[in-house]
């Protein structure tokens, strides 16, 4: 036992002397990246997806949706199983470097034939027709990891663990987005049937008018029948913007992880606010922030670790193997120390020669596939850059339709007044006192659409450059 103890230890001497760890070295890619995003004035390190959810959306309301949300939405949940899931294998993952162990009991008996050497070696010897042995005894297996092989297994683990962590943050950013989106659309919804219910109002003005103006025979029934279609018209908007209400309402339940309900709300569309100063940042910092990017840099660092994996492969592995117990032929004295105990170490260095190219091909694959993932993680920054610029041109866009929407607004409820007043005079006839507050209706709705455009560009934007999993 001695003796074994003695080669144990020459042998991990001679392997600390000799061990180097073949982690490669990763260089980001060259991911050529403005100075500053498209449609901003100057490149300012100040970024609005710094800022937590919390503080981004002022609305107790929405708040409280997307605390909802984060707790109970369960694309979030199956997210955050996966991470539970990846983080096993990284804790199994750091045991790697330690050698198998495994105990066995066996028990065997055989009878050779009485005509073999063996069965007549047995009678002569041993005095019996068979022999037994009894075994119990631990088994070691353990290789060193000379090339870094194990150190690069272990690696893709913890990439591997980091892609989940990072795939949560991104599914957290989409469902507080969608979430925030879905709400604004709701708001926006109830302006709008407060619009056309608002214009009913004027339908069915203009419709008394109407017929009491032909009972006196001042206009033909032709009029009754315009004004009545135009109340009809806008009587089926509101049944549409109901179910639409409804709708929505449901699909926000959902995403928070609630049976479908209804969703209160207090403020209008209106009473809204977001953070007016929209920075940015700047690109470089959008690319660390976001979580879906971080996650396909991540893919590629475990594909540069699996290169590592394969070129390890191709070298020599040094291999121990020990096994040590008490042995017997005969189970009365199975157990007696020091008589029967045994044990063997076995250390040998492999060098694969011939594999039919596999050795060589899977290096190879694993290059390409590291290439690709590099194509991957540069085509993640551009569609983000893209995202980004999207969202600011819109942005932009969106303030002067805005106004313009409020201007043409303005100016059709002044053509409203003017009509039914040159209308009670006989001096405008129906057909374009219906026309006016068709007009005026669209112009309204539109305006809110308008609005709601722009509140959801503005969130597309705080997702864009990585804002919402804070």
């Amino acid at each position: 036992m001695k003796r074994i103890k003695n080669f144990i230890l020459t042998l991990i001497l001679a392997l600390g002397a000799v061990s180097c760890v073949s982690k490669l070295a990763y260089t980001e890619p060259d991911l050529q990246l403005p100075e500053k995003f498209q449609y901003t004035a100057t490149a300012d390190t100040a970024s609005i997806a710094n800022l937590e959810w919390k503080q981004f959306f002022s609305d107790p309301i929405l708040q409280d949706l997307i605390e909802k949300g984060i707790k109970n939405n369960y694309d979030l949940q199956i997210a955050l199983k996966q991470v539970a899931s990846s983080q096993e294998k990284l804790k199994q993952a750091k045991y790697l470097q330690y050698p198998d162990v495994g105990f066995a009991v066996s028990a065997q008996i055989s009878k050779p034939s009485e005509n073999s050497m063996n069965g007549k070696s047995l009678n002569s010897f041993l005095g019996q027709s068979h022999v037994e042995d009894y075994n119990a005894a631990f088994n070691l297996s353990w290789e060193a990891d000379i090339w870094g092989k194990i150190k690069n297994q272990q690696e893709v683990s913890r990439m591997q663990y980091l892609q989940t962590y990072e795939a949560t943050k991104a599914v957290q950013t989409q469902v507080v987005a969608a979430i925030a989106q879905g709400y604004y659309n709701l708001l926006m919804l109830d302006k709008q049937i407060q619009i056309a219910k608002s214009n009913l109002e004027l339908s069915t003005n203009t419709l008394s008018i109407t017929e009491k103006m032909w009972q006196s025979g001042d206009t033909t029934s032709l009029g009754v029948q315009q004004a009545t279609a135009q109340k009809q018209s806008t009587e089926l908007l509101i049944t549409q913007l109901e179910q639409n209400i409804a709708i929505q309402e449901n699909a926000l339940s959902i995403l928070v992880g609630e049976n479908p309900n209804k969703v209160n709300r207090t403020i209008e569309m209106s009473d809204t606010s977001l953070p007016q100063n929209i920075s940015t940042g700047l690109p470089a910092a959008m690319v660390s922030r976001r979580p879906d990017v971080r996650q396909q840099e991540l893919v590629l660092l475990e594909s540069n670790s699996m290169v590592g994996i394969a070129q390890a492969n191709m070298y020599p592995a040094l291999k121990i193997t020990a096994n040590g117990g008490v042995n017997s032929f005969k189970i009365d004295n199975w157990f007696q120390i020091p008589a029967s105990l045994f044990g063997s170490v076995l250390g040998g260095i492999t060098q694969p020669i011939f594999q039919k190219r596999q050795l060589k091909t899977d290096l190879n694959v694993a290059k390409i596939q590291r290439e690709k993932n590099v194509l991957a993680f540069r085509q993640s920054v551009l569609n983000a850059v893209g995202e980004v610029s999207d969202a600011l041109v819109s942005n932009e866009s969106l303030k002067v339709q805005e106004q313009k929407a409020t201007d043409q607004v303005t100016t059709l409820k002044n053509g409203i007044k003017s009509a039914e007043m040159l209308y009670k005079g006989g001096m405008a006839n129906y057909l374009e006192v219906i026309t006016a507050q068709g007009n005026s209706l669209q112009a309204e709705l539109n305006l809110a659409s308008v609005k709601r455009q722009r509140l959801s560009s503005i969130v597309d934007l705080y997702r864009a450059l990585g804002g919402g999993w804070k």
